[in-house]
């Protein structure tokens, strides 16, 4: 088990008339990530509302803020009771066999073309043995292939766009490794989080994407752009792509500053503190 302590601020300077805000900054409840504490903090004296997306388990809160200035403060402890798993004994499930709520994820989306990549799955993936190992190698094909690289990408930028500009960030690396992983009829999603342990020379702790891929009846995770440490990955919220888990949409004019995020591993209940690593076994938070 490992504990994370996070906290994150945002800082909006919201402009007349006022705005909506939907936010998904909350750690997602799943039978192996617990939250054992949070606190949400405004500088605003709004009514609030924070929801539970019962297909997703995403988090929002909504809220309409007046203009001036708007402060969202949240901080959370949760335990990471990961599902360990050898890799060489997880299996693809075929399509015909998938649970009608995985389904969503083998379909093209807005950022993930997959319908335009499937030539490119078959040719490059389609003579490698099923299972993890598989999408293991789209995930090292995708990191090979594409530079980290700040500013190299906006909120348009779409799978097709990063196979062909061979550089983005980490929402890039993954839509591209999911439209891959689509293509090869194997079911992924985009997941949200903070990059736990990543270096800093690629700047102060953020937000994070890398993927979820579904094997051998769960999701295990993937970091895409490999900037991270998986096994320190506390989970938002889970969509088709960038388009659905958004950590902030915002429904009006403001002027944002960037986000101020921590995340570290503390002692747990019995007093060890144990830090995540990279390894080589499969990770899953999932049911």
């Amino acid at each position: 088990m490992i504990r994370l302590r996070l906290s994150l601020e945002l800082n909006y300077q919201v402009l007349e008339p006022g705005s909506d805000f939907i936010f998904n900054i909350h750690a997602a409840h799943t039978e192996r990530q617990i939250v054992l504490d949070e606190l949400l903090t405004l500088n605003q004296n709004l009514q609030t509302t924070v929801e539970t997306d019962p297909t997703t388990g995403n988090r929002y809160l909504r809220l309409r803020a007046a203009p001036g200035a708007l402060q969202v403060r949240y901080s959370a402890t949760v335990d990471l009771l990961h599902y360990v798993a050898q890799p060489g004994q997880i299996a693809e499930v075929p399509v015909a066999m998938l649970p009608a709520g995985v389904l969503g994820y083998i379909y093209p989306s807005r950022y993930c073309q997959s319908d335009r990549l499937y030539k490119l799955a078959r040719h490059e993936f389609g003579q490698l043995t099923q299972g993890y190992s598989r999408v293991q190698f789209i995930r090292d094909w995708v990191l090979q292939r594409t530079t980290f690289a700040m500013n190299t990408s906006n909120s348009n930028t779409s799978a097709i766009d990063t196979l062909i500009d061979t550089a983005g960030v980490c929402r890039d690396f993954a839509h591209l490794m999911i439209a891959l992983c689509r293509a090869s009829n194997i079911p992924a999603r985009f997941t949200t989080g903070i990059d736990y342990g990543a270096d800093p020379i690629l700047g102060p702790t953020d937000f994070h994407a890398y993927v979820e891929v579904y094997l051998g009846g769960r999701w295990y995770i993937f970091d895409s752009s490999g900037t991270a440490i998986p096994m320190g990955f506390v989970r938002f919220g889970t969509g088709r792509d960038a388009a659905d888990v958004a950590f902030a949409t915002i429904f009006g004019s403001v002027i944002s500053s960037a986000p101020i995020i921590s995340i570290q591993a503390i002692a747990g209940s019995d007093g060890q503190l144990r830090v995540p690593y990279h390894c080589n076994d499969a990770l899953s938070t999932d049911g």
